[in-house]
């Protein structure tokens, strides 16, 4: 009786098979999940170690990595010697210093702030965003009072350091976005940022924690001198920064413009979905930026950070020098991304 039955049922399917000609169902793709207890945390840039080194704080005692990245990113958002995030960010060219950033958990949440002044941690005011309010995104005025309204103190964000590059700066006005520019000024030994990091324009941290969950966090102050009002892709969800929990996570660094126009860090994750590896994954999104911007992409900084479900990670980036750190308990390493050109 039991073989009958079984040769009943494959008899069902393979007739439907052939009246559609195709299956009639797809089996569902396996989730590949992380090893518990095994959280890892990564980051762009040479900033990116401190930051790890707070968000680990979080991790290893078995805290959500959307707490890790939170904490991780607000170690450069105070130092005010990386003049690219935060508090002493160069400001664009009418003077004002204006701070972008979103964070995203494993259940798609997600928050965002553009165009904040005057407030030194936007990654939490972004996660406040995501918790407090039916939105993604708040902008501008909008985006300060929620702040105020909410506790967040006004500061003075513009460092007397800043403040006299920029007005070095306006006695050219040329306007160029450097690549991986080296900060080897005088760094106070209140700074909680280490010397000699790169003077670049983002950063983004994606961790997973010890239940296998994934976040992401991305922040900066944007391209230095640019027009007022002007936002990259680093708050942009989709673009500067992508959460899939079933399939990994990228952030992206350099000139936003670029990543916006192919939505880069969504495009790396659904190419990780199709079976690339990180590394893969990133070299095939700035091979679009190739491809779309032939000749910018030769004068041009864009990097892309990625890590999958179980762990692995990788980088990729248009020109050489883009450095991304990782911590985990078996290692806290450096790594220098390949480059294109």
């Amino acid at each position: 009786m039991s073989s009958r039955r079984k040769f009943l049922k494959a008899s069902v399917i393979t007739g439907a098979a052939a009246v559609t000609g195709s299956k009639i169902f797809a089996l569902p793709k396996k989730i590949i999940k992380p090893e518990l207890n095994n959280p890892i945390v990564i980051s762009t840039w040479d900033f990116g170690k401190p930051a790890n080194a707070a968000a680990w704080e979080v991790l290893k005692n078995g805290g959500k990595a959307l707490n890790a990245v939170e904490a991780g990113v607000r170690i450069p958002e105070k130092g005010h010697s990386n003049q690219s995030v935060g508090y002493g960010g160069l400001p664009d060219r009418d003077g004002f210093v204006t701070l972008d950033a979103c964070i995203m958990d494993h259940q798609y949440n997600c928050g965002s702030v553009m165009c904040l002044e005057n407030i030194m941690h936007p990654i939490s005011v972004a996660r406040m965003v995501m918790e407090k309010t039916p939105h993604v995104i708040l902008t501008g005025q909008g985006a300060l009072e929620f702040a105020l309204a909410n506790g967040f103190k006004k500061e003075n964000l513009l460092t007397e350091e800043s403040k006299k590059d920029w007005q070095e700066w306006l006695k050219t006005s040329h306007y160029q976005p450097e690549v991986n520019v080296e900060n080897k000024k005088a760094i106070s030994k209140n700074d909680p940022m280490p010397g000699g990091i790169k003077n670049h324009d983002t950063i983004g941290m994606l961790a997973i924690d010890s239940l296998g969950n994934l976040s992401g966090a991305c922040t900066t102050s944007g391209l230095a001198y640019k027009m007022h009002g002007r936002v990259g892709d680093s708050p942009v969800i989709g673009a500067g920064l992508y959460v899939d929990n079933e399939i990994g996570a990228a952030t992206a660094t350099g000139v936003g413009e670029e990543v916006i126009r192919i939505v880069g860090s969504h495009l790396i994750v659904e190419l990780m979905r199709q079976g690339l590896s990180p590394e893969d994954a990133c070299k095939a999104g700035v091979q679009r930026i190739i491809k779309i911007s032939p000749e910018k992409s030769k004068n041009i900084q864009v990097g892309f950070l990625a890590i999958n479900k179980k762990g692995e990670f990788g980088a990729y980036c248009l020109q050489k020098g883009f450095t991304y750190a990782v911590k985990n308990d078996k290692e806290e390493t450096m790594y220098t991304a390949k480059s294109f050109y």
